[in-house]
């Protein structure tokens, strides 16, 4: 038998509450400006449903406003008095009012849960209007999940744990609330969409959970399913780096001299250098690989903007300092290295998003030896000749740099608007390197099919590698929230 479950999102204004619709929708709903009362009737969008014929559908609604005011005019419901002031006074002279009025009997008449967004950046004791809008949704008589809004980036598991219990020790005792959930409309990530539904559901009347399991199921599953389609994404120019590689014609030793000088400054560059030429063919390949694969994750999660002019910029800008050196010729200059192109493997295994940083921090001589001079590019021998191509550490890193992407876009609420690139949360940088660091055997078994497999195949087994480790990810930042259903 289906069912329909109607949420109902309340708040005081301007809190956020169209902003937060937009990013469950996933599309533009209502109008968002910073300023009260932008939202002036309840309006129903539908969620989702399933093919056994239920429905989620989603309430935005008119804010509070003045909460006090709203809380003591519906205390003289029932009497004549109270209802001349409210339908007659109030409609003509105070218009913002009656909508507030008007929402509130909404929510009392349709909603099965109501969602109270809050703005978790205001200490409990601080907020003014939390005291009578309480005493609104007592009236109103329906569950209450609490969400935390305007919690700022993606931050450690315990602060966002204890934001919610500081809330949920503010409410307790409240009648309605039934729990206190972290649910930010700039960044929540899908995963924390899946623990709502499932609050959802344990705060409905037992006629009604079954139906709530069934579109939670459906949600997870259409998640899950853009999860499966961004690591398929995000593989593909992964695996044509690991595949691509440009012949060229060895010089001699000057020449290696020559390009090691360059590499770490001495000497100019040399546009007309065959190796130059292919490292800068290599680089712009991958740069337009890397950037069509972001703006299709973009699109996959309901975004708009793209990722390709940042991107292509900073790969071409790491790139230009490689100057490709045979490895065994290197060796011949002892402990000069230029950290240039190591210090890019590096910065992308560190982070990926910031290219740069760890180019400067590896610009030093001496140590690691000669052969460190083609870790992100080097030259192989085969029977066709001597070829350039990326080195294999240098693919780790963009593994590294492909999780991070997918963490930031599946982290960006699509109320912030377009699409930006922005700083990842430090703590991202720990979990995806141990992600990486777990799976190297099994990315170094990868890198050496290179030689006898072809790209769309490399590419769907290093989707199901992508894929485990973006799912380790989400598993420690959200303990519990996938359950069985993820595996």
């Amino acid at each position: 038998m289906s069912g329909n479950i109607a949420l109902s999102l309340v708040s005081h204004t301007n809190a956020g509450k169209t902003t937060l619709a937009r990013t469950l929708l996933g599309r533009d709903v209502g109008e968002v400006r910073d300023a009260p009362h932008v939202t002036h009737e309840a309006t129903a969008y539908p969620l989702i449903g399933t093919p056994e014929g239920d429905s989620l559908v989603l309430w935005d609604t008119p804010g509070f406003g003045d909460s006090a005011r709203l809380a003591r005019r519906l205390s003289q419901q029932g009497n004549p008095i109270g209802w001349f002031l409210s339908e007659v006074w109030d409609r003509f002279r105070d218009r913002a009012f009656w909508h507030s009025q008007q929402a509130v009997r909404n929510v009392r008449d349709r909603a099965d849960v109501v969602l109270y967004l809050v703005n978790a950046s205001e200490a409990p004791a601080d907020a003014g209007w939390l005291a009578p809008e309480m005493d609104v949704l007592a009236w109103i008589g329906k569950p209450i999940v609490v969400l935390l809004n305007q919690t700022g980036p993606p931050g450690p598991r315990d602060e966002e744990a204890a934001d919610a219990e500081r809330w949920r020790r503010a409410l307790a005792g409240r009648q309605g609330v039934r729990t206190v959930l972290a649910l930010d409309a700039f960044a929540r990530c899908w995963v924390q969409e899946i623990v709502l539904l499932r609050a959802i559901e344990a705060a409905l009347p037992a006629a009604g959970r079954e139906t709530c399991a069934r579109l939670t199921r459906a949600w997870q599953a259409k998640r899950l399913s853009e999860f499966d389609s961004s690591m398929a994404v995000l593989s593909g120019p992964i695996a044509g780096a690991a595949l691509d590689r440009i012949a060229v014609t060895e010089s001699g030793v000057k020449s290696a001299l020559r390009q090691l000088g360059r590499a770490i400054g001495v000497t100019g560059t040399s546009e007309d250098d065959p190796r130059s030429a292919a490292a800068r063919a290599l680089e712009t390949r991958l740069a337009t690989d890397l950037a069509a694969a972001a703006d299709r994750v973009i699109a996959i999660h309901g975004l708009e903007g793209h990722a390709r002019e940042v991107l292509a910029g900073r790969i071409a800008r790491a790139t230009a300092l490689v100057a490709p050196v045979n490895e065994g010729k290197a060796a011949l200059v002892g402990g000069a290295v230029s950290g240039a192109v190591s210090g890019l493997a590096a910065d992308l295994a560190a982070g990926g998003l910031t290219f740069g940083a760890g180019m400067l921090a590896g610009a030093v001589l001496g140590a690691l030896g000669g052969a460190g001079l083609a870790r992100g590019v080097n030259l192989a021998r085969g029977q066709d000749g001597t070829y350039l191509r990326w080195d294999a550490r240098f693919l780790d890193g963009l593994v590294a740099a492909a999780l991070l992407r997918y963490l930031a876009v599946a982290h960006f609420g699509r109320g912030r608007g377009e699409w930006a690139e922005s700083e990842v949360p430090p703590f991202w940088h720990e979990r995806v390197a141990t992600a990486v660091d777990g799976r190297a055997a099994a990315l170094s078994d990868l890198w050496g099919l290179r030689e006898a497999i072809d790209r769309d195949a490399l590419a769907e087994r290093l989707a199901d590698v992508l894929g485990g480790a973006a799912m380790e990810i989400l598993e420690g930042l959200y303990p519990g929230a996938l359950g069985g259903d993820a595996a």
